[in-house]
């Protein structure tokens, strides 16, 4: 980012700053991440309020949100009871009077402010006992207001309960903020290109700093927002598109050329129903990059139902065609499974040998499976994390496809990827939960993206209804309507047992109600949950598979993998302990069949604003696409750092992902340019830029290779 200079000053320990030392270095790095001069230079405010204007006493009201005053604390008193004191100040401009108060550090508020003395009083005014009066309000004398680093807008920073007990409050980091940029500020360098900075008219670097913390006016804070927020997303737009040239420029892919029996067959033979026109799009797209001698790494997303299956097989196919092994590496043993009896049955009367690999998988069968792979025998292999152990050897891997790929780490799907010594696979990920354009731009902007955005034929959506716990009784009767008709009913809680702290309506208890609403022999109802054994587990999901329990009551097990299209209605208890996406996937395992399904959404009457647009969110569409964009605007992008996540090596310190959409667009196109032009960053006025990339890199690892 800067010269070994300017890197060696703002790499200095937070606690050589003047105003901090040991004890608030140790306080800060544990509470805010604060650990050296550039990490406070970043620690941006997360508001301003404007402190332009001082206030006459007899001017207040407690309808003001903040105040500023200036005058003289004329006298101390305590009140209260001894083990709740409180220090009260009688303060004065002249023009009336108003009480400051203080219930903690009276002892330090003493021995720091004196009568007489004119001092800049800030705060939030309240009445108490008929008179206005500032809790603990920030003082500073008013010779001192006037030197050092000011501005009309005032800089709030996030602070914690820990931190004000140590009394490092918003103004101390402020103070703190003004004496750094004044010991360094004439030091920090550019490292954005002259003709990126002239071409789109941004502040220089030392600009944008100095005004995000010190803005003079409101027009120089909204271009120092906008310097710096280009700067985040270019440098991680830069970052992926400059990872997905070095990986098309360098790596060979193998080429697939040829359609041969193994795809025809299946087409003639297995396949009983047309593609929907974004199948066979996204086919295309996937036999196009197979052929074109570059390797593969595309994101194939599509909401639960649209068909991602299909296409992943028929891409197998095309490997199994060109002479090459393939696999698919599922999260989990349910989904796993599911995939490979899907598969199967795909692949009845075709001469193709799939295996299965798990964790329950028995040694006598991971021997079999480990002697056909190496011989080339086994053509498909389909599992979870048991793939990426060291015994499993493909003879010729051609084609990995990882489904749900969020659930595995960078590292997992590498060792993955890396079954082939000689040459690097084709990689196909998948995703059944929708990622708002903007999300997939920055968590996966090296990959090219295929979207199955229409269902299969005959496939209703369903329809979602939100019920209060007080129309339960409704809700059954609806309920043993759809049993009447030989429609099974999912039933999902968000616990198992009762919690002291969470008033949600959990598994155990739900389960005997519903037994008793719904009483045997009449019905059948049956449990799953997390908790169970293995056995007992696949027992009761085989009842409801087979079609022998009418009512299956399950925690979020069930939210992937589970493929009944008799099940019709999806019963969701305590829906708002659930994000949107969840609630999405849920849903998403009724209506796979060709009879209307619903999905009943019951909630306590006690909603937060939140909980509530969820609800209503659900209640009002069924596009994957639309809820996403809804979830990432409510809850955020989430912890887009770490490999665990996505792999990207930045930490969003003032862009955000949800209302930045244009500029993350118009910050990958910049990026492209740049490296249009030169894409190792090699040349003069791209070097800085080069060497910044090279900072922010937190992994030794490189991870350009894969997806």
């Amino acid at each position: 980012m800067f010269s070994t200079i300017m890197n060696q000053i703002l790499d200095q320990d937070i606690k050589y700053l003047k105003g901090v030392g040991p004890k608030r270095a140790a306080l800060m790095a544990r509470e805010l991440n604060i650990f050296t001069y550039k990490d406070l230079l970043y620690h941006f405010p997360y508001k301003y309020i404007d402190r332009s204007k001082i206030f006459r006493i007899n001017e207040i009201d407690t309808t003001q949100t903040y105040i500023q005053i200036r005058g003289k604390i004329t006298t101390f008193r305590t009140e209260g009871h001894p083990r709740k004191k409180r220090l009260v100040a009688e303060f004065t401009d002249g023009s009336g009077s108003i009480e400051l108060v203080w219930f903690q550090g009276i002892n330090w508020v003493l021995k720091s402010y004196q009568t007489d003395r004119e001092y800049i009083v800030f705060g939030r005014p309240a009445l108490f006992n008929s008179r206005i009066s500032i809790a603990h309000p920030e003082i500073e004398p008013a010779e001192k207001s006037e030197q050092g680093m000011n501005s009309s807008f005032s800089a709030q920073y996030r602070t914690t309960e820990k931190l004000k007990n140590q009394y490092i409050s918003s103004r101390t980091i402020q103070k703190l903020m003004s004496t750094l940029i004044s010991s360094v500020g004439d030091k920090i360098e550019e490292f954005l290109p002259d003709y990126l900075v002239k071409r789109l008219n941004l502040l220089s670097l030392k600009e944008a700093l100095v005004n995000i913390h010190f803005p003079d006016n409101s027009r120089v804070l909204e271009k120092a927002t906008y310097r710096l927020k280009f700067e985040e997303l270019f440098l991680i737009q830069l970052n992926i598109l400059k990872q997905k040239y070095f990986r098309k420029n360098h790596y060979k892919g193998l080429v697939f050329s040829k359609v041969g029996d193994y795809l025809n067959d299946f087409y003639k033979l297995r396949l009983f129903f047309d593609l929907t026109e974004a199948q066979k799009r996204v086919i295309r797209e996937i036999r196009k990059d197979l052929g074109s001698g570059k390797q593969m790494n595309r994101l194939l997303q599509g909401d639960v139902g649209s068909g991602k299956t299909l296409v992943a097989l028929m891409t197998m196919l095309i490997a199994l065609d060109n002479g090459y092994q393939a696999c698919i590496m599922a999260p989990t043993e349910i989904l796993a499974n599911q995939h490979f009896e899907t598969i199967s049955k795909f692949l009845e009367g075709i001469n193709i040998t799939v295996r299965l690999l798990t964790g329950s998988t028995g040694k006598k069968h991971r021997v079999t499976i480990q002697d056909e792979l190496s011989d080339g025998k086994l053509q498909i292999l389909i599992g979870t994390h048991a793939l990426l152990e060291d015994p499993v050897r493909f003879t010729n891997l051609g084609l990995v496809i990882i489904d749900e790929q969020h659930r595995f780490g960078v590292a997992q799907r590498a060792k993955l990827w890396r079954k082939n010594e000689e040459n690097p696979p084709h990689v196909l990920v998948m995703t059944a939960t929708p990622i708002p354009r903007t999300l997939a731009m920055t968590l996966y902007g090296d990959l090219d993206v295929s979207v199955i955005d229409e269902l299969p034929p005959g496939r209703k959506p369903v329809k979602t209804y939100h019920y209060y716990d007080s129309k339960r009784l409704a809700m059954f009767g609806f309920l043993r309507r759809q049993i009447k008709e030989g429609r099974q009913i999912y039933v999902v809680y968000p616990l198992i047992k009762e919690s002291e702290k969470m008033d949600y309506k959990y598994l155990e208890d739900g389960y005997e109600a519903f037994v008793r609403a719904f009483p045997p022999p009449e019905y059948v109802v049956t449990c799953v949950h997390g908790q169970m054994k293995t056995g007992d587990k696949d027992s009761a999901m085989r009842l409801f598979v087979e079609g022998k329990s009418d009512i299956l009551i399950a925690t979020t097990v069930i939210e992937v993998g589970v493929d009944v299209p008799n099940a019709t209605v999806m019963v969701i208890e305590s829906s708002e302990r659930f994000g949107l996406s969840q609630l999405h996937q849920l849903r998403g395992r009724v209506g796979r069949g060709a009879d209307q399904s619903y999905c009943i959404l019951m909630t306590s009457h006690k909603l937060t604003n939140e909980a509530r647009k969820r609800i209503e969110t659900m209640v009002s569409t069924s596009d994957g696409f639309e809820i996403a964009e809804v979830d990432l605007r409510l809850r955020g992008p989430g912890d887009l750092e770490g490999t665990q996540q996505s792999g990207i090596p930045f930490e969003l310190k003032i862009s955000d992902l949800s209302r930045d959409s244009q500029l993350i667009q118009y910050a990958r196109n910049v990026a492209g340019e740049v490296l249009d032009k030169d894409p190792a960053l090699n040349s003069e006025p791209n070097h800085k830029l080069a060497e910044q990339l090279a900072l922010l890199k937190k992994t030794p690892e490189d991870w350009s290779i894969i997806s």
